[in-house]
């Protein structure tokens, strides 16, 4: 299978070729067909899979029409780490696309945050504790998010983090996709799945 299976924008397609991918990881081959369609989705995948590009090649084509200068897409991340990776594979995609993203970590000042949001981006990639932090100054609104996706999602419940997904879970429109990503399905990740998910 090759990424033209997909039928990608054609933005997306110089993308893909920037990153210097060439066939598409197993996860990626499954999961990018479900995204595009709108599903929620569970993607049991290591670090290293290239877990990333398969929600934000699916998610960069599917916010390519549509308002601009929202929050429509969220990406929780466990890492400052993950989340600037994440960014930096978007900032590639969005080269032709202009989708904007941002990151949101903790552990440096509020303040470019808060502009590059006032600014207007499209994607978010977030870590939770800083997230909830901007929500509650009213810097980040989260009411027209179309999308979020979880990666990493037992990591994140490892460093204590499964309190704040729920209460960002809660505070998204109902109407909208949910993607998951872990490397192991701990009780904890069955039961977020079962209360915030639409048969993924």
């Amino acid at each position: 299978m090759s990424f033209d299976s997909f039928s990608f924008h054609p933005r997306i397609a110089d993308g893909i070729k920037r990153l210097g991918y060439e066939k598409p990881t197993p996860i990626q081959e499954q999961a990018m067909g479900p995204v595009l369609e709108g599903r929620d989705l569970m993607g049991l995948a290591e670090t290293g899979t290239g877990k990333t590009a398969a929600f934000v090649l699916p998610l960069s084509q599917r916010l390519l029409d549509g308002p601009r200068g929202r929050i429509r897409a969220l990406v929780l991340a466990p890492t400052r780490e993950l989340a600037q990776q994440t960014h930096e594979v978007l900032t590639i995609v969005g080269k032709d696309t202009k989708l904007r993203s941002a990151t949101v970590y903790g552990g440096v000042g509020y303040e470019p945050q808060i502009n590059k949001l006032r600014n207007g981006v499209e994607f978010v990639v977030a870590c939770p504790g800083r997230l909830l932090d901007l929500v509650e100054r009213g810097a980040a609104d989260l009411s027209h998010v179309e999308v979020v996706v979880l990666d990493e999602a037992d990591r994140m419940l490892d460093m204590g983090f499964l309190p704040d997904i729920r209460r960002i879970l809660k505070l998204l429109p109902r109407e909208r996709q949910t993607l998951l990503f872990t490397a192991t399905m701990p009780p904890d990740i069955e039961r977020l799945a079962r209360d915030f998910m639409r048969s993924p």
